[in-house]
């Protein structure tokens, strides 16, 4: 079954909408692991920082029914489909690998090719999953995190009450 990772980022009301999201995705993929949570500045416009994760899950889905999950998760955090792409949104869920699948298809690029450009993505990959190979560059996602300017893409540490625990529950659930 592949092991599926998928970057999670919110800036409009990032805090509340990650929690759902979290919440979402342990629903629909029991045994889901999250990374810590990271604050970064927004990329391609401006607007207010980012707060910034990774889950990572096994699933026997196909990768389109996958991403059709996350698109009806966005959904239920407030993000419309037609939402411009370099704007504020309320959710952003992103499969970055899918197992070692390469795909190059229209609205399906994986590895996600700016994977291996963003702190905000592969940092919080390198902390949930160190030891996994990146499918195409070869090295481990800590090798290629390493390897990063890490300065020059800062992330800053999010403290709320959902690290590190399990995700919240909604009420009359």
């Amino acid at each position: 079954m592949p092991e599926v990772y998928v970057a999670a980022g919110s800036n409009v009301a990032p805090e509340l909408n990650l929690a759902r999201a979290v919440a979402e995705l342990a629903r629909e993929y029991p045994g889901a692991r999250f990374s810590p949570w990271y604050r970064n500045r927004a990329v391609g416009f401006e607007g207010d920082d980012f707060i910034n994760l990774v889950a990572g899950f096994d699933t026997a889905l196909p990768v389109r029914q996958v991403l059709a999950q996350l698109q009806a998760i966005e959904a239920r955090c407030g993000r419309p489909r037609a939402a411009p792409r370099w704007a504020p949104r309320s959710m952003d869920l992103d499969v970055l690998l899918n197992g070692d699948l390469i795909c190059d298809e229209p609205g399906l690029k994986l590895p996600r090719p700016d994977l291996l450009r963003r702190a905000y993505m592969l940092g919080p990959l390198a902390v949930l999953a160190p030891q996994l190979r990146h499918p195409t560059a070869h090295l481990t996602i800590a090798e290629l995190w390493g390897r990063f300017d890490q300065a020059a893409h800062p992330l800053e540490p999010v403290t709320n009450r959902w690290s590190g625990r399990h995700p919240p529950r909604e009420s009359g659930r």
